[in-house]
């Protein structure tokens, strides 16, 4: 058995059973090994994906949005729980509260937790809608129709506080 050259060679007779495969792609066109042509493409998409050329993108941003505000409510849950735990153990403390929950600079955090409630919800909606749905190419229109609702939703609740 002859030996091909170079590091980690195989045996000639292996070399011809056992070649790489060439990539799927190239199998359907019936090419048989990725040209220089081929391999460009994907270089460019990989530096872009690398370079953080992505973060600008509107569907990137609304699942930052997305992430960031299931972080927000859950670190609201806690002190939502808390305060619920006043009503049963000691309704002053809750009166104390609820009357702190008047001043207006809570009323707008109020506002930006159903903001964030609702982008949540309409963005959640929107990723169910893209797992269990056939693929739209409206993907933008229905990530700004997310945030467009959540605008809706936390504007009634800020007229309904006021």
């Amino acid at each position: 058995m002859a030996e091909t050259e170079g590091p980690g060679a195989r045996p000639a007779r292996l070399g011809r059973v056992c070649r790489p495969a060439a990539p799927r792609r190239a199998r359907r066109r019936g090419g048989g090994a990725v040209t220089a042509s081929s391999a460009a493409p994907k270089a460019r998409i990989h530096a872009r994906i690398h370079a953080g050329a992505h973060r600008g993108h509107p569907l990137w941003i609304a699942w930052l949005v997305h992430r960031l505000s299931g972080l927000a409510l859950a670190f609201f849950l806690p002190a939502h729980f808390l305060v619920l735990g006043l009503a049963l153990n000691d309704p002053a403390a809750l009166d104390g509260a609820l009357r702190w929950m008047d001043n207006p600079w809570v009323k707008a955090a109020e506002t930006g937790l159903v903001l964030l409630l609702g982008l949540h919800l309409f963005g959640g909606l929107r990723l169910l809608a893209l797992e269990f749905l056939p693929w739209s190419p409206r993907q933008k229109t229905w990530a700004a129709a997310a945030v467009a609702l959540a605008c809706a939703v936390s504007a009634g609740f800020l007229l309904s506080a006021v």
